[in-house]
């Protein structure tokens, strides 16, 4: 049903390019355009990209079946137990099928086993959210983080621990 790809450098335009799509339609009713573009100039061009893989963040590409690019997932751990998910995102289109879920027991279930994730969640981002409730997360904490220009992360933090995902 699908193929989890481990990103290299060559793939960074896959990721800014699937970001855009993502972003321009999900969050433009819960922040503005402006921000959009500053949020994925700042997390999405090759030199951010590069960055976080230098940093150990390890990004996944969503390969379907019809070997098209259809979401990413990003995550990194000091560790390699308790562990951040930085990003994931499937094409609106590709969404309400199961797959999300599957994408992250596959991440959490098959390639790592850990102890803790943790994320971040626009405190407005409902769909988001609710997703991650159903996956067992629970809001740890509020965050806000300025991020530049003005603008801000207005953020849960969530927390799911257990074995299995």
């Amino acid at each position: 049903m699908f193929t989890l790809k481990l990103v290299t450098e060559k793939d960074f335009s896959t990721v800014e390019k699937l970001a855009r799509i993502i972003w321009d339609k999900h969050y433009i009713t819960i922040i503005s355009q402006q921000q959009i573009d500053f949020m994925l100039g700042k997390m999405y061009s090759f030199e951010a990209l590069k960055k976080q893989a230098e940093e150990g963040h390890k990004i996944y590409l969503v390969i379907n079946d019809k070997n098209e690019e259809i979401g990413f997932i990003s995550i990194s751990s000091d560790n390699e137990k308790n562990f951040w998910l930085h990003k994931f995102y499937v094409l609106q289109q590709k969404q309400h099928a199961g797959l999300g879920t599957l994408v992250f027991k596959k991440v959490f279930n098959e390639l790592y086993q850990p102890n803790s994730i943790r994320l971040n969640v626009n405190r407005q981002n409902f769909k988001s959210i609710n997703f991650y409730f159903k996956l067992g997360f629970k809001i740890e904490k509020v965050n806000d983080l300025e991020v530049g220009n003005g603008y801000f992360m207005n953020d849960f933090v969530m927390l799911k621990q257990s074995k299995k995902y």
